[in-house]
């Protein structure tokens, strides 16, 4: 049984959760979001627009692998359109800097050039201090694709801690050479 598939999803208040076929539709002050549910597989209840159970029509290992996979996408999609998704990433480095141009934003991180990464649709950065970015948006996946695409351009190193890392994270760092 399904520890995560269990759990029922309570639903705010200014959020409107509406089943049409195999379609389940979304819709909150921030976004829409539809999503894809097998009911073959699955019974899905919406009790008074306060709740949203999911639970397996037959119990084998193939419903026990996508059960709590299901229930979290629709769990991340209804937070997702009631509140949203940020992530912070520091730029830790000497002449490290972030400038927001429309939909492009514009890194220089010690390279010989300077780095212009395109923002997709649905997401949100905001520049502050120059070596902080916000990155928001309502769809969970697409926000953590976004920062570590980001992050990937310039990975922290271990002696220096220069780098893109998120607020927070930990960087193991090593002792540099000795004499």
């Amino acid at each position: 049984m399904s520890k995560i598939g269990k759990l029922n999803i309570s639903i705010p208040e200014k959020v409107k959760v509406v089943l049409n076929d195999n379609i389940i539709n979304i819709e909150g002050p921030l976004g829409k979001k539809s999503l894809n549910i097998d009911l073959d597989t699955f019974d899905l209840n919406i009790n008074e627009g306060k709740e949203v159970s999911i639970k397996p029509k037959k119990n084998n290992q193939e419903t026990k692998r996508l059960w709590g996979m299901s229930r979290s996408l629709i769990n991340n999609a209804i937070i997702g359109a009631s509140k949203g998704y940020e992530k912070i990433l520091e730029l830790s480095g000497v002449g490290y800097r972030a400038a927001l141009k429309g939909t492009v934003l514009n890194l220089q991180l010690g390279f010989s050039h300077d780095i212009n990464f395109n923002i997709p649709e649905g997401i949100k950065v905001q520049v502050e201090k120059q070596n902080i970015l916000k990155i928001s948006g309502t769809d969970k996946q697409q926000v953590g694709m976004v920062a570590a695409e980001i992050k990937s351009i310039r990975p922290p190193e271990p002696y220096k801690g220069k780098g893109i890392k998120e607020q927070g994270q930990y960087i193991l760092r090593k002792e540099g050479k000795k004499k």
